[in-house]
């Protein structure tokens, strides 16, 4: 079923070719995506494979895309960011090094703290609130993946991930209305 499947993860692959990555390891990641296509189909939901493998492949890409993203954005504390008037590399570290604290910065995010806190109390759903809390560890609760939340709620990770992304975006309009 794999190999007769082939051609529809190489035609998937065509949409990603202008994104600046080889060919090869999409086909190998989108054939990932076909044999779990293939491990969970389900022959009495009515649907056809290549329509439920096209999807599967598909996610199987996504993700692969957002994992290479989040780690083109991770930066090193001792990368060079510069250099300074005698001609040293200068790094992150060095400059987070300072053991000064700054008694209004502090003051400024206990406040902001507070309040974002009270949002959550405000501005969320039961269900918004509890994966918010648990994604952070707000109130005491461990931090926990997105795919654990979706395991002991019953639901999936990506909804989960949308359930998420659309409370911070309450939280963050809150937010921006309590400063105003």
């Amino acid at each position: 079923m794999i190999e007769s499947n082939l051609r529809l993860v190489a035609h998937i692959v065509k949409k990603y070719n202008n994104l600046e990555c080889d060919a090869e390891d999409l086909i190998s990641i989108g054939t990932i995506g076909l044999m779990k296509a293939i491990d969970t189909y389900d022959m009495t939901k009515g649907r056809k494979l290549a329509t439920y493998a096209s999807r599967c492949v598909e996610n199987e890409l996504l993700m692969y895309f957002r994992q290479k993203r989040k780690r083109s954005r991770e930066v090193s504390l001792y990368d060079p960011i510069g250099v300074d008037k005698e001609g040293n590399e200068i790094s992150l570290l060095d400059i987070i090094e300072s053991e000064e604290r700054d008694l209004i910065e502090e003051m400024d995010l206990l406040d902001n703290t507070k309040a974002l806190y009270a949002l959550v109390g405000e501005v969320l759903t039961d269900r918004e609130r509890q994966i918010i809390c648990q994604r952070y560890g707000i109130g005491g609760a461990e931090e926990v993946t997105q795919r654990q939340i979706g395991e002991q709620m019953g639901i999936s990770r990506s909804y989960v991930s949308r359930i998420e992304k659309r409370a911070l975006e309450k939280l963050r309009k809150g937010f921006e209305k309590k400063r105003e």
